[in-house]
């Protein structure tokens, strides 16, 4: 990976020597920012060179820089969709398919896929080292561009090699074109990523959970609140990838758009019948190859020989297509479906894990209110024993009055006073608990 780093990355530039130090925090999304790329020496957003990436089909890969408008014309894209990549700005995972190229910005994979090259920003982040480590691994292994570059027996030995495959039970798809493999890393390394952290997430929480159950503190509290948020951020990330992935699955038309190769075989097909279908002699004998054959001028064996083979070509050309679209929408489609169960698995574990903390708060919330029932009737004890001891203190007032009677002169008088008062504060209090219980305000 060292080796990999300093081959692949420009020198560090004297601008950006603290940059990974103050961008290595994640961002309020949870999304590791872009480290290593140098914003400072960019006058207008969307001018200067970038550092990009490229691999071939071959696994050979190269540093180029390119400005944004040499890009888009080079990959035939709109402005909007290099945006996506900026690492200047956080983007939703997205998948796009146009006609040259498949747009991808998948966690910290931005790339721009072809059907000969793999573009990507060059940074110093290690999942993008693991991407181009792979893809390279993969495509030297399987040796994609030989198996894809020729046109004559290319759907003959795609059907031979999957049907290799699933004899002996080789899960590598070898058959599938080169902008489905680096797709496949992509979809690979995006997943990866994504699941680590709900692993990593997954063995803080639940110790954390069960400790809070165990001792209700603000500590515990804050950092279960500090847990919930990263989760949530977490699942919103995880739940956009499984969506864009359900969306592909979802629609035929975008599918049958991403497969760049056979476009590009189509046409350059195409262009070369339309070559040869110029090249016929005119009636002269000369070989006319700038323009097309006149039907003016040209004898009616001639136009009815040229009408022929040109409905003939279609009819082949669109039978061919539509073969082709049809095996290659069921090739990207049980690609999508196996990274589609994978992400699945890995929203599951987080919706456990967001309801193992539901129903952690649940049982905090039931102590928390059972513990202000405890108090609540500790407080209607006590204030009823209040009122009963108020009782001798009306008492006391009524004979601490300035008047005679002849009860004063009785020596046993004091001693029937607390006897009669405390009795009747016994029985008003008796009473008082015979009423809670009665109406079930305690557990008596």
């Amino acid at each position: 990976m060292a080796e990999l780093k300093e081959r692949l990355l420009p020198p560090k530039p004297a601008s950006a020597a603290n940059l990974r130090d103050a961008s290595y925090r994640p961002s309020a999304s949870g999304r590791q920012p872009f480290q290593g790329m140098d914003v400072t020496g960019l006058k207008k957003r969307g001018q200067g060179l970038r550092s990009w990436i490229r691999v071939d089909a071959f696994g050979n890969s190269q540093i180029i820089e390119v400005d944004k408008f040499t890009m888009m014309r080079r990959c035939d894209l709109p402005a909007r969709d290099l945006r996506l990549l900026d690492p200047l700005f956080v983007y939703p995972s997205t998948i796009l398919g146009r006609e040259k190229a498949i747009v991808v910005n998948l966690e910290q994979i931005r790339c721009i896929i072809t059907a000969d090259e793999v573009l990507l920003l060059n940074s110093l982040d290690s999942y993008v080292l693991q991407y181009v480590v792979e893809l390279q691994r993969r495509l030297t292994t399987a040796g994609v561009g030989d198996v894809w570059q020729s046109d004559g027996a290319d759907l003959n030995r795609r059907r031979g090699s999957r049907n290799f495959d699933n004899m002996f039970g080789n899960t590598s798809p070898d058959y599938l074109p080169f902008e489905f493999r680096a797709l496949e890393v992509a979809l690979d390394s995006a997943c990866t990523f994504l699941d680590s952290q709900a692993a990593e997430l997954e063995i803080e929480a639940y110790p954390l959970l069960d400790e809070l159950t165990s001792k209700i503190s603000t500590l515990n509290l804050e950092r279960v609140r500090r847990l919930k948020s990263r989760l949530v951020a977490l699942t919103r990330r995880v739940q956009k990838v499984r969506d864009e992935i359900e969306q592909l699955m979802d629609d035929d038309g975008d599918m049958a758009e991403m497969y760049l190769t056979e476009k590009k075989r189509r046409m350059e097909t195409s262009f070369y019948g339309d070559q040869s279908l110029m090249g016929y002699r005119t009636t002269d004998g000369a070989l006319s190859v700038s323009a097309p054959v006149s039907p003016v001028s040209s004898p009616p064996d001639a136009r009815k020989l040229e009408k022929s083979l040109s409905i003939a070509r279609s009819r082949h050309e669109s039978m061919r297509s539509s073969e082709s679209a049809t095996e290659s929408i069921e090739e990207l489609e049980m690609l999508l479906e196996a990274y589609f169960v994978v992400i699945d698995s890995t929203l599951n574990k987080l919706t456990s894990l967001k309801e193992y903390i539901d129903d952690t708060e649940d049982f905090i919330n039931i102590q928390l209110d059972n513990v202000r029932n405890q108090l609540i009737q500790f407080e209607l004890l006590l204030t009823t024993a209040t009122f009963v001891v108020a009782i001798f203190g009306v008492v006391a007032g009524i004979f601490g009055m300035n008047f005679a009677i002849p009860m004063f002169d009785d020596p046993g008088a004091f001693k029937w006073v607390l006897i009669v008062t405390g009795t009747c504060g016994v029985i008003i209090f008796c009473s008082f608990l015979w009423f809670f219980k009665y109406r079930r305000l305690m557990p008596l």
